[in-house]
């Protein structure tokens, strides 16, 4: 028996019952939070999946490993990418010696380690310290004149993927993250995806390094002669790897099934990787439920192979580069999502006690002004220009296709703009500022405190007074934020019930637009919710004058932002919004839960501009097409 049917044998589905057992528990502890057992939307099944993959009610965060398999496409013939095939061995140099690239700014972001693994470039890439060598040939052939590989070599790239995996597993890896490097793999990808998901090549292919409309439109043509000429088998999965796939596409999806064959989950990154997986649950089915999902990605083949998986991403960050940066964030919140359980089902010692900051709303009125309001609408300043355009040109140059890090990207600029400096420090300091007029419940008060926790922030609950003036309470906001503000250069702002249904009833059109004036607007809301709206505009409003990075948790911090914009028009750049706009999970439940794994991705965003390096530090090739052609520099 060959080692893949082996392996194949050994994958057996993850447990159902315990599955429903765990669902019906998890049902049961969260029926007092707001949503039941959909309080955290999407990342509920992240966390069941998990559990039922460790057959483990309350398994530990299992330690990740971060794999890039990378190899060399034929297909590169065709022009089909931005950059010359030489740059998959400068790349795997950048990992390994400069150890500048996306892939270990992520790993060292998930506190991973990072294996790169050569299946096969196109020339030898040499003594690469660490470097994992596994060439099968100098790169595939040609898929548009023919199978990219034998099958023997499809199948010999599968065992080096399952063998990795075994060992990796043994040495106690308990979450493997894939990714790849290899020029015109998105063309691969765009095949394998066309093939088995049944996709036109227009459907199936996308812009990959960021090319231009021509070379894309050659690129759909170089997709639809590869599926002529070879007419993979969508039914078997070693058929379209041999014939439209390649050595790292193989390799992932063998770390797939070894993963699975030993009961360990993979975390999916973007398109290339979820190619892999489609050929993975081709060969064996039961290995889709040992897969987690994390974003979707801006190729167009990455949705179609997802759905076709039955995983639903919960990230949008516009990603796209395939080093485990999308899974990297998802590993962080399976983490919170880990810790998050144990609280629910009161694990003896999983939740410290809540260490609230606690601010009370003064009894008496203060005297305020439309003078007050002025004088924050007249001299809120704008983003540091120059800081935020040096680190755009940074951003631009670090060793990546232009713009393929998507929100990241904007998050690092904005960030650097608000605080005047061209590269802020990774992990700046963060406080969380929750407004209630109710006592927290202790399960909310344990929850609160594990994502805080986890997320390293310090949560403050201001605590406001019924029947007080929107002044009172905009001033009470005010002051908070003020005093925060001086030394927590990120604010995330959070109310302690959900508020969001009514505000959207309130103050938005159907079509979700503003419904009212922004200096009229609180006059249509029911007086009880007029302090918590002031409150949170007299905060949001001072930390912004103060230079904080505003982080919006929830629906009703996000609609009332969006009026005080409309007042204040420069405090546009100082706020975050982040679901739906980054986290597209669904989370219902309130106390800054949304917030905190807002700020985990502006930490992610960060390391990524201080871990990564430029071309120029690199020696790697740049851009030859597209945008990134003439802005990113080589000296």
């Amino acid at each position: 028996m060959s080692l893949l049917s082996e392996t194949i044998a050994h994958i057996h589905p993850a447990d159902t019952a315990f599955r429903e057992a765990a669902a019906a528990r998890f049902a049961e502890r969260t029926e007092s939070l707001p949503g039941g057992e959909n309080a955290f939307g999407n990342l509920r099944e992240l966390l069941l999946r998990f559990l039922a993959m460790k057959r483990e009610l309350h398994p530990v965060m299992p330690k990740c490993v971060n794999v890039i398999a990378c190899a060399d496409h034929g297909v590169s013939e065709e022009a089909v990418s931005a950059y010359p095939p030489e740059t998959t061995v400068e790349m795997m140099k950048n990992y390994l010696i400069s150890r500048g690239g996306a892939a270990n700014a992520f790993a060292a972001y998930l506190g991973a380690d990072l294996h790169v693994v050569d299946m096969g470039t196109l020339t030898d890439p040499g003594d690469i310290p660490g470097l994992l060598s596994h060439r099968i040939a100098n790169g595939t052939n040609n898929m548009a004149k023919g199978p990219a590989m034998s099958r023997e070599q499809a199948e010999k790239s599968l065992a080096v993927g399952i063998e990795l995996a075994t060992e990796l597993i043994e040495g106690g890896a308990g979450c493997i993250l894939p990714g790849e490097m290899g020029i015109s793999n998105t063309t691969a990808s765009a095949a394998i995806a066309a093939a088995i998901c049944h996709l036109t090549p227009e459907e199936a292919t996308g812009r990959g390094t960021n090319i231009s409309d021509e070379r894309l439109a050659r690129k759909v043509e170089v997709v639809r002669r590869a599926l002529a000429v070879n007419a993979p088998d969508a039914t078997d999965g070693l058929d379209v790897l041999a014939k439209v796939g390649g050595y790292e596409f193989g390799c992932i999806a063998g770390l797939i099934l070894g993963a699975a064959a030993k009961g360990c989950p993979t975390i999916l990154d973007g398109a290339n990787a979820s190619a892999a997986a489609l050929i993975a649950v081709t060969l064996c089915p039961a290995a889709r439920d040992y897969l987690l999902p994390s974003h979707l990605g801006g190729e167009k083949s990455h949705g179609h192979a997802l759905k076709r998986l039955g995983l639903t991403p919960f990230l949008r960050l516009d990603l796209r580069l395939g080093e485990a940066i999308g899974s990297s964030i998802a590993a962080v919140f399976l983490h919170h999502m880990l810790a998050a359980w144990e609280v629910l089902d009161a694990v003896p010692g999983a939740a410290t006690m809540p260490q609230f900051v606690l601010k009370d709303m003064p009894p008496e009125d203060p005297k305020i002004t439309d003078k007050t309001f002025d004088f924050y609408l007249r001299t809120m300043q704008g983003l540091d220009q120059e800081a935020l355009e040096a680190c755009q040109k940074r951003l631009d140059n670090l060793a990546k296709p232009i713009y393929s890090l998507g929100a990241l990207e904007e998050i690092a600029a904005e960030t650097a703009g608000i605080l005047g400096d061209e590269r802020p420090i990774t992990e700046q300091r963060a406080a969380l500022l929750v407004f209630t007029d109710k006592k927290l419940s202790p399960l909310q008060e344990g929850l609160t405190q594990s994502f805080t926790e986890l997320a390293g922030a310090k949560p403050c609950l201001a605590r406001l007074r019924n029947g007080k003036s929107a002044s009172a309470a905009f001033n009470f906001g005010r002051d908070i934020a003020e005093e925060i503000s001086m030394g927590y250069p990120i604010l995330a702002l959070s109310f302690g019930e959900v508020l969001g249904t009514v505000l959207r009833e309130t103050l938005l059109t159907e079509k979700g637009c503003l419904r009212y004036k922004p200096d009229e607007f609180l006059a249509h809301v029911p007086a009880k919710y007029h302090p918590h709206i002031s409150a949170c505009m007299g905060s949001m409003i001072a930390a912004g004058h103060n230079c904080t990075l505003v982080l919006l948790d929830d629906e009703a911090a996000a609609i009332i932002a969006r009026y005080t914009q409309e007042l204040c028009p420069n405090l546009r750049p100082y706020l975050l919004y982040i679901q739906p706009n980054l986290i597209t999970a669904g989370i219902q439940v309130p106390g800054g839960i949304t917030a905190m794994l807002g700020l985990r991705i502006v930490y992610a965003s960060l390391y990524m501009l201080n871990e990564m390096k430029t071309f120029a530090e690199t020696k790697v090739s740049i851009a030859n097409d597209g945008p990134g052609a003439g802005k990113q520099l080589k000296e």
